[in-house]
């Protein structure tokens, strides 16, 4: 054998003898030592879970104590049952800082949870102080985990708004206790409290953040300090829309004395100029004492009537007009003789009858009433075209409501009713068949003042309103411009009226015409014609595919 081979089977005699064997006892020990860590873990996991749970359960114990109490209110719900307020649970966290035991360790947690806050100061105090109110549920658990006793918490409920700003006049306020205070939150607080039930309202959130955008945008455009908007179901008063501008965020909850931010729709009074001048007409072809084609000759440029001069807006307007003809091309002397005709006492019942001299027992408590003075005749012949009387929007919209609907009474509702109401005619049922034709054609036609608002495929009609807003002895330049509208003038269904408050014209916007004609840029004239309408015109091309598809 070579000495290699030798070393060879050495070597194999060294590797068999030098063989390993498994310390058994040692793996035991090692995976007994892993299942206890494993075990404390768990077993601590279990504890700081069990504390969750239990202070949840402590948590929702509260809330529904909370929840038993006086200041719930229910729900309130827009049309499609959209929620527009709703009451929820919240709870606060606060520290005592007497209770503390370890500042700094602590302030050092809670930096980590609010890195934006700093709580040095108030922690080295002696008053308590809240960390956060209407804390986040996650946020309210990394708390709890740090387990501080000096956390306090509070419950209670708080009132949300989803929607802020869209329905902050309709819906109106509550104070901290949970009391309303205004708008139907105070209309009907009672039951709010008391049912269960939500509240179920007519208005329309997609349509009523579409007109709000609108108004918003002409804000912009002609530089009104206000405007307001309502669209209504001309059968039957249900409101699908009613903004006001400006408005304010309802979650924010605070004190609004500012007269700005008065509810424009239904507690602003306003004189609303010439959309009166269809109110004069409807009543004399009531009553039967003037039709469309009566003819009334050698029209003057101006009348006095006291001390007073009534003028005609535009000298180029004809002397030999018809009555439909007058208000077409919105006459000021021809409105007057037609009133003159149907005299006081029929002017003043016709009047009341469509709720313009009547005050309107509406869902929110915040309505305006009529401002008229002493009738006599230059009373009547300055209410003819819009003057001398002052009233609100929603009036106006409950009056061209019935003039069009064949002359069924109509009363403006923002709750939902399904009880079925007679209807009651309280107009002459010809009267609508008159006078649509006519509203439609002061906008379809060039002698007309609403071409602005000509939507192909709505049959648009209604009547421009431009006046001046008065002041003490007299009036100013300020404007208040109008537009009141319905459609389709074929079967009415929708009525809209919108107004805006001190516009001012704007000499570098850009008219775009639907019908195809060159733009027109600037203009220097500030009536509604050129304000409202242009805005009424862009508010229903927006909403109508809505209101062709849901109603």
């Amino acid at each position: 054998m070579s000495e290699f081979d030798k070393d060879i089977e050495s070597s194999d005699k060294y590797n068999s003898e030098f063989s390993y064997d498994e310390n058994k006892s040692n793996l035991k020990i090692s995976f007994e030592r892993i299942a206890f860590i494993f075990f404390v873990f768990f077993i601590i996991a279990i504890i700081f879970s069990s504390k969750v749970i239990l202070l949840s359960l402590n948590h929702k114990q509260e809330q529904k104590k909370v929840f038993k109490k006086e200041n719930f209110r229910s729900s309130i719900l827009d049309k499609d049952g959209n929620i527009l307020a709703k009451s929820v649970p919240i709870v606060n966290v606060g520290i005592n800082p007497n209770l503390v035991t370890n500042k700094e360790k602590l302030l050092i947690s809670l930096k980590l949870l609010f890195p934006k806050k700093d709580f040095k100061k108030k922690m080295y105090g002696k008053k308590f102080f809240y960390v956060k109110k209407k804390i986040k549920p996650e946020k309210l658990e990394e708390i709890i985990l740090l387990g501080d006793k000096s956390f306090i918490q509070e419950y209670g409920i708080a009132r949300v708004y989803p929607n802020g700003n869209l329905f902050s006049h309709v819906i109106g306020q509550i104070d901290n206790n949970n009391n309303g205070i205004s708008g139907l939150e105070k209309t009907f607080d009672y039951e709010l409290r008391t049912s269960r039930d939500p509240l179920k309202l007519t208005l329309d959130t997609d349509i009523q953040y579409l007109i709000r955008e609108e108004l918003i945008k002409s804000e912009s455009i002609f530089q009104n300090i206000g405007s307001a908007a309502i669209l209504m179901d001309i059968n039957n008063g249900n409101i699908l829309s009613m903004v006001s501008l400006p408005d304010f965020n309802l979650n924010k909850r605070e004190k609004i004395k500012d007269v700005k931010f008065i509810n424009r729709a239904t507690k602003g009074v306003y004189e609303f100029g010439s959309v009166f001048k269809t109110f004069a007409l409807a009543a004399g072809l009531n009553y039967k004492i003037v039709e469309t084609d009566t003819r009334f000759t050698d029209l003057e440029k101006r009348i006095t009537c006291g001390r007073n001069t009534i003028s005609e807006y535009d000298d180029k307007i004809p002397s030999d007009l018809t009555a439909e003809e007058i208000l077409i091309r919105s006459g000021n002397i021809g409105s007057v003789r037609i009133a003159q005709k149907v005299g006081i006492e029929n002017y003043k019942k016709f009047l009341k009858l469509i709720g313009i001299l009547s005050i309107i027992n509406f869902d929110i408590q915040e309505v305006g009433q009529t401002q008229l003075g002493k009738w006599g005749k230059c009373k009547l012949a300055t209410v003819a075209f819009g003057h001398g009387i002052a009233t609100t929007l929603l009036q106006i919209a409950k009056g061209y409501s019935i003039i069009s609907n064949g002359g069924f009474e109509v009363n403006p509702k923002l709750i939902q009713n399904e009880i079925n109401i007679e209807k009651k005619r309280i107009l002459d049922e010809n009267l609508s068949i008159k006078i649509n034709p006519i509203l439609r054609k002061i906008v379809s036609t060039k002698e007309g003042t609403a071409g602005f608002a000509n939507v192909e495929g709505y049959q648009i009609g209604g009547k421009t309103g431009t006046a001046d807003q008065p002041t003490k002895g007299g009036y100013s330049k300020k404007k208040v411009n109008t537009f009141a509208s319905i459609f389709p003038t074929s079967n009415p269904k929708f009525v809209l009226v919108l107004m805006l408050d001190e516009p001012k014209p704007n000499k570098e916007f850009i008219y775009h015409y639907r019908d195809g004609r060159n733009p027109y840029k600037g203009n220097w004239r500030n009536t509604a014609g050129w304000t409202t309408v242009w805005t009424a015109g862009q508010i229903i091309e927006k909403i109508g595919p809505i209101l062709a598809t849901k109603y």
